[in-house]
């Protein structure tokens, strides 16, 4: 007996709706929940792909029925080549494990004291500047993240002392990304034996990697007191000094595979999500000029510090709706079927696999106004606590949400502050900006903006660009 399906893109008889997908994935997948509704239906080549765009139905299936689903063999071959069985890959009970063993590295108290490293590097960086000097803003913001997931994740500064271990774990991940990303756009991952150029690529990246990284835990262990590591307070030493209720450490491989997934998940997403919010100031003033009057009521040309974040609302206000627009996550990674799963009113069949964008969630007039509109103030306290939750998911959901969302949203809202209280940043070219759905929405071709000193800044007449 057929298994009744949603509505959807019917698309062609071989490839399904593969093509229009590949055209732009984080439009088709809108204007699918636009057209057909909260669950869609939809095949790409052989994958059978339901679309959820309903807060309820991602509830179902990352929370009470999450159960019934696991990371999408695809993303787990793509991803596990170079993160190994990291939080991002593993599922289960082992994913539970880890979870609980990370989880301390990003308490509270502990993030907090990383507040004065994300200024001081957002200086460092300001330090090279000129005013009106023209820069790539996504590289500039690849390279602070970088700098301070470094320091923070291994205590290895990107500027002075461990500077080319930083470097080349950088390089490491910016090739094993690109390679990942081809590997999407293609649909599949040959096996790492076939002597591609991409797997050659990506096979000397992993042992880069690894190798700075077996040195690194190394050193920790030969300087282990009675077993016991040194804490030198970054996440390094944490993952390292956790223990499961076994009384059981991580072994250094599976260390590895952490340390991997946090840099990755912490590098590019952020540096990201920093970008887009400068290239949205620049096409709003108004918004720009509501953020120079709270940083300067609020810091008086000082630096920013983990103190004053409660008092820089529209800061965070403004890097939240950012994320809304382009959040970096845009799409989760897919979830495979494990047995038959009822979803709203249909049968989701096993082995089929589910989608969750945020972008698609964040784009929804039901649940935001002018969801094309730049509006930092919709974000006020009381909007956040009426919105359905899974509506607003910039960092996932469920049991599988980031868990380091408080320290990327500490280090954007610092770098954000530090940043705009000197500068004005405007747009410096002409063609339009386009995103690029990878792993992470970044922009197609970088962003290249004017760095202008607030004192001497004035308004560019030049007719901005967006796309």
């Amino acid at each position: 007996m057929a298994v009744k399906r949603p509505s959807g893109p019917s698309g062609s008889f071989i490839l399904g709706s593969a093509n229009q997908f590949r055209e732009d994935e984080p439009n088709f997948l809108l204007e699918s929940v636009k057209q057909y509704g909260a669950l869609v239906y939809f095949r790409l080549a052989n994958m059978h792909t339901y679309l959820l765009g309903h807060p309820d139905l991602i509830r179902e299936v990352l929370v009470t029925q999450g159960d019934k689903f696991e990371k999408a063999p695809l993303d787990k071959t793509i991803l596990g080549k170079f993160l190994g069985n990291g939080l991002l890959t593993s599922d289960g009970e082992f994913h539970r494990r880890q979870r609980r063993l990370a989880q301390p590295a990003f308490h509270t108290k502990r993030i907090q004291n990383y507040a004065e490293v994300m200024v001081d590097y957002a200086n460092q960086l300001m330090d090279s500047w000129q005013d009106e000097a023209v820069v790539d803003i996504t590289q500039e913001m690849m390279q602070l993240t970088m700098m301070i997931v470094s320091k923070t994740l291994f205590d290895a500064d990107a500027i002075t002392g461990a500077g080319d271990t930083a470097v080349t774990i950088s390089s490491a991940m910016h090739d094993f990304q690109a390679v990942s990303n081809r590997d999407y756009q293609r649909g599949f991952s040959l096996p790492n034996w076939i002597p591609t150029a991409d797997n050659r690529l990506r096979n000397k990246a992993s042992a880069q990697f690894s190798q700075v990284m077996d040195q690194i835990i190394a050193g920790r262990r030969q300087t282990a007191v009675g077993g016991q590591v040194e804490d030198t307070g970054d996440l390094l030493s944490m993952l390292m000094l956790s223990v499961d209720e076994d009384g059981e450490f991580m072994d250094d491989k599976q260390l590895r595979d952490e340390v991997a997934t946090l840099f990755a998940a912490g590098h590019e997403t952020t540096s990201n999500a920093l970008s887009w919010t400068w290239f949205l100031l620049a096409h709003h003033p108004e918004v720009e000029a509501k953020l120079h009057e709270e940083l300067d009521s609020v810091l008086a040309g000082r630096q920013p510090t983990l103190a004053d974040l409660p008092h820089l609302s529209y800061t965070l206000q403004v890097i939240k709706e950012a994320m809304r627009i382009y959040p970096p996550a845009w799409i989760l990674n897919g979830r495979l079927a494990l047995e038959d799963a009822q979803i709203g009113g249909y049968t989701i069949p096993k082995g089929s696999t589910v989608f969750v964008s945020p972008y698609v969630m964040h784009h929804l007039p039901q649940y935001f106004d002018e969801p094309e509109a730049f509006k930092p103030e919709r974000f006020t306290a009381e909007f956040e606590k009426s919105l359905p939750k899974f509506a607003y998911m910039p960092f996932g959901g469920g049991t599988r949400v980031c868990i380091g969302n408080a320290f990327a949203m500490m280090e954007a809202q610092l770098a954000l502050a530090a940043i705009a209280q000197k500068y004005r940043l405007a747009l410096a070219q002409t063609e339009l900006v386009h995103y690029k759905a990878q792993i992470t929405l970044t922009p197609e071709n970088g962003i290249r903006m004017r760095v202008m000193e607030r004192e001497t800044a004035v308004t560019p007449t030049a007719e901005l660009a967006f796309a």
